[in-house]
């Protein structure tokens, strides 16, 4: 007989934004529906498919870019709101000209001063791989147009791999992984940037983890910070959540892992070619205060340049750390590892020096394993459709020279609505954990179906209140589940 936590749930059966929203196409999913049982149309493969589907709806809004935006005049790729550094990195960092990442020194004129290539390594490889795939004939445009089209099909093999990741992840609930299919901010961002490997690695460690291979998950977690530095924050959250469980031999394997695999990656490059190799970590410390943060806002209302914008960003970062710490360790009960990798993501993301749009993309996988809730989910992917297209309003409005866009004032509105929108999530997360009973993951009385070895482990380590006897998960009891759920 299968047990409870074997059985899929359907986001209809709990979810009331779901379950309006399955009217569309013929309501509710009923107690005879063949998926997942004698149809082709399991979870995994309908997400997959929705994914897609974005993915290439996203392609479709750059194309007013493709055809003449990225060419003819700097403003038209901000009024159309499709701008992507693909094209013009493919140029400006040397790839054009065969230039090897790290190796080789940027002209000044083709850098504009940059010098060398200021990504990670493995991102750099992503890159190189993809100029490869580009033909070196034609015209510096349709090479261009080219470059981004291979890293396009390289990055929807990365979106698959993550909605699928995420739909493994959590066994009973793989339809969670629609929130990140469906989620239009992925769409809009994809393919700014590089971001989506680094985001693959770390959702299929996250995978790796949630079935007790910590080791792989380590590797995939150093392999993700060597295309990206975010991942490596992670393994924060894993530490506080084995100290407490008592699985510190599982972390250390972990931590291993992602040392280890971040070293095969880098040391080739940092002994033979150390200047390349640290460009993307004076970039990042030398980086002044830039578009989409805090930081930004209060320059612009102070009139002044933030000086020591490091050390600030830096300490309360720290210090929401610390808080993050003493939520994992005081809570009524562990936390989940996708709560906390959220909230410590978020934090990373609400101090930095700078938000750039395809940073969403980081947390769209995290949130939809945190707070699988539609309701809080489109609250956030709002937030963040109305900065991505207010960034690019506001670019509009400062280079185009004929006052049209969005003005200074508007442009820091639009960062307060995404510092807000990210600002709610964090708080329904930290909800969850102090009141169980609210997340819609523990609903059922599981413990923690994507923390692995973490899932079901008595605690052994909780600070502030008198430990009463070794245990895990409460009663399904408990827990309420259901439309009626919150």
């Amino acid at each position: 007989m299968t047990s409870v936590r074997e059985e899929t749930v359907p986001p209809t059966a709990e979810d009331p934004v779901a379950r309006a929203g399955s009217e569309v196409i013929g309501g509710p999913l009923g107690r005879w529906a063949a998926i997942g049982r004698h149809s082709w149309w399991n979870p995994l493969r309908v997400i997959v498919l929705v994914a897609i589907g974005m993915f290439a709806l996203g392609m479709v809004q750059k194309i007013p870019c493709y055809d003449s935006g990225w060419f003819y005049g700097a403003n038209a790729q901000y009024s159309h709101a499709c701008y992507s550094d693909i094209p013009h990195l493919y140029y400006g960092r040397g790839f054009a000209d065969d230039l090897v990442p790290y190796f080789n020194h940027i002209p000044d004129a083709v850098s504009g001063g940059m010098g060398y290539l200021e990504y990670p390594v493995l991102t750099g490889l992503f890159m190189e791989v993809a100029s490869w795939l580009t033909p070196h004939s034609g015209t510096i445009q349709s090479r261009e147009q080219i470059y981004w089209m291979v890293n396009a099909g390289m990055l929807l093999v990365c979106t698959v791999v993550i909605a699928v990741c995420v739909a493994r992840t959590n066994r009973r609930r793989p339809w969670d992984a629609l929130l990140v299919a469906f989620a239009p901010a992925f769409a809009l961002t994809a393919t700014i940037n590089w971001d989506l490997f680094a985001v693959a690695l770390t959702a299929a460690g996250m995978m790796f983890w949630s079935r007790s291979r910590p080791l792989a998950a380590g590797i995939l977690i150093g392999l993700a910070t060597a295309a990206k530095l975010y991942p490596v924050l992670l393994l924060g959250p894993l530490l506080l959540l084995c100290l407490r469980a008592g699985r510190m031999r599982a972390w250390g394997a972990a931590f291993g892992g992602a040392v280890g695999a971040w070293l095969v990656v880098n040391l080739p490059v940092m002994l033979f070619a150390t200047k390349g190799w640290a460009k993307f970590y004076t970039f990042s410390q030398e980086r002044g205060v830039d578009y989409g943060s805090v930081w930004l806002i209060i320059t612009h209302l102070s009139g002044k340049t933030i000086s020591g914008a490091n050390w600030y960003a830096t300490a309360l970062m720290l210090l929401l750390c610390a808080g993050i710490a003493a939520l994992s360790l005081y809570a009524p009960r562990r936390p989940r590892f996708a709560q906390l990798a959220f909230l410590v993501i978020a934090a990373f993301i609400l101090t930095n020096k700078v938000y750039s749009p395809q940073y969403v993309l980081w947390l769209v996988p995290l949130a939809a394993l945190a707070r699988p809730r539609w309701r809080d989910f489109l609250i956030w992917q709002a937030a963040e459709v109305a900065y991505f297209l207010g960034i690019w309003m506001y670019l509009a409005y400062t280079s185009g020279g004929n006052n049209k866009g969005l003005p200074q004032d508007g442009y820091d509105v639009a960062i307060a609505v995404h510092l807000l929108g990210t600002l709610y999530l964090c708080a329904v997360v930290v909800r969850d954990v102090l009141f169980p009973e609210r997340d819609p993951v523990r609903g059922d009385g599981s413990d923690d179906p994507s923390g692995g070895v973490l899932d079901g482990a008595e605690d052994v380590f909780v600070l502030g209140r008198r430990h009463e006897g070794r245990h895990a998960a409460a009663p399904a009891a408990h827990y309420v589940s259901g439309p009626e759920a919150p």
